[in-house]
């Protein structure tokens, strides 16, 4: 088995391509939770607000970001797929980083998960204090 140099050979190892694909299946949930926010700033309410530079600036923005969030999971995902996978990465120190418990959760294991988009849709009305 080949292990990558930075593997410390424990039992805390694991394939990095499923690492790198839930951080692909992360990026594609904030690209989503990025998308929802389009129709609450062109709702057709002002005229004048559609209309404003500013406005079509940070639309822009928004779609730019959502493009970029794409992109960067399917790079990922390209990446993932070459690798080998016995390749394996010890994710402790990286997870100890995230302050998000449900995107933790997800990327600790390759467990399925409703994603936090998805989550938040439909519990409308709900409030998470943090």
């Amino acid at each position: 088995m080949t292990q990558l140099p930075f593997d410390h050979g424990g039992d805390t190892g694991e394939p990095l391509r499923e690492v790198m694909e839930r951080i692909s299946s992360e990026l594609v949930d904030v690209a989503q939770l990025i998308e929802r926010l389009e129709p609450l700033l062109s709702n057709g309410r002002s005229t004048e607000f559609l209309a404003s530079p500013d406005h079509m600036r940070v639309m822009q923005g928004i779609d730019l970001a959502v493009q970029k969030t794409h992109g960067l999971a399917e790079f990922l995902n390209g990446i993932s797929e070459r690798l080998e996978p016995e390749h394996l990465i010890d994710i402790t120190t990286a997870l100890n980083l995230l302050t998000l418990e449900d995107m933790k959760r997800r990327l600790k294991a390759s467990i399925h998960e409703t994603p936090s988009a998805d989550v938040y849709q439909k519990a409308s009305g709900d409030l998470d204090f943090f």
